[in-house]
């Protein structure tokens, strides 16, 4: 046995060596100037909000001597403090604002009313006239749903005057419903966006269940609303990120605290003395406070809210 395995030949007992490794093609000029193009496309998309934190954590009075610095110039939180409300006016005429001040939690309550009021109004409103158009079968149909879409291309601006008008009426300037109700009913970007999804909803499923018994009410609300929760999260999300920014009807209507609302209270931070100019800190500061719940609802659905676009097909 011994003679025998000193008669192997060492060469045969050693492991084979693995395969080279498939050499890396470098990747097409196509494809590197698309990545730059996009990495060139976020920086700007991105740059606004980076400038706006760094205009929030700066002093007034370093700004105008460091205004193409990227870091904060002075760093500190008085501008935050200023639109909390946190810090005396005295202190806040020191460090460069006006001494207006804002009730900030007071118009926080006023936009998430606001808001909530007219994403719950206009999508439900809008549900039900997608359905009418996606299901319901009446003369002047294609013809009314055509004029919806046309009323598309009309420019918000235009209809200022005459909701104004309207809401005066009724009475309702300087009140809540007053900012909510021309936008609390049906739009056609809504509508046409829930029509897509509701023609997809098999007819079939909707035909048996009234054989069983339901009607178009019921089916509605059991059948085309749970099957479509997607696309009508999306259309809500949509529908409270643009009431939460609405900024020129609140503005018009809204004279008071009652009503006033977090775009329309910003603008004490643009007030100016004589001594100073306007408050760009607090301003920033109030801006981004402002918008930071709409950037993290966006974030945390934003795919959601693509994938249904594209489904749509809106450009």
């Amino acid at each position: 046995m011994t003679s025998a395995a000193t008669a192997l030949d060492p060469t045969e007992a050693r492991p084979a060596s693995p395969p080279p490794a498939p050499r890396r093609r470098p990747p097409p000029p196509g494809r590197i100037l698309a990545w730059a193009l996009m990495v060139i496309l976020l920086i700007i998309t991105l740059f606004p909000f980076f400038w706006m934190l760094r205009t929030a954590l700066s002093s007034n009075s370093a700004l105008y001597a460091n205004t193409i610095s990227l870091m904060p110039a002075d760093a500190n939180l008085g501008g935050f403090q200023r639109v909390f409300g946190l810090q005396e006016t005295e202190q806040a005429i020191a460090e460069g604002g006006s001494g207006a001040s804002i009730d900030f939690w007071r118009y926080l309550i006023n936009t998430v009313l606001m808001a909530t009021g007219i994403t719950l109004c206009q999508v439900f409103f809008s549900a039900m006239a997608a359905y009418a158009f996606s299901r319901l079968h009446w003369r002047g149909r294609d013809f009314v749903f055509g004029l919806f879409l046309i009323s598309l291309m009309v420019p918000v601006i235009f209809t200022l005057l005459p909701n104004f008008l309207l809401v005066r009426e009724l009475g309702l300037i300087d009140t809540l419903l007053g900012i909510m109700l021309p936008s609390m009913f049906m739009t056609p970007f809504a509508i046409f966006f829930l029509r897509q999804f509701f023609m997809n909803v098999p007819l079939e499923v909707e035909e048996a269940a009234m054989i069983d018994g339901a009607g178009r009410i019921r089916v509605f609300f059991t059948l085309i609303i749970p099957m479509t929760a997607g696309p009508v999260a999306t259309v809500s999300i949509l529908t409270y990120i643009t009431a939460w920014n609405d900024y020129l009807w609140p503005l018009m209507v809204s004279y008071t605290d009652d009503s006033r609302v977090l775009t329309v209270a910003l603008g004490n931070f643009t007030e100016q003395s004589p001594q100073t100019g306007p408050d760009w800190a607090g301003l920033m500061a109030a801006t981004l406070v402002a918008a930071l719940p709409m950037l993290l609802l966006f974030l945390a659905f934003a795919r959601r809210i693509v994938s249904s676009i594209g489904f749509s097909g809106i450009k």
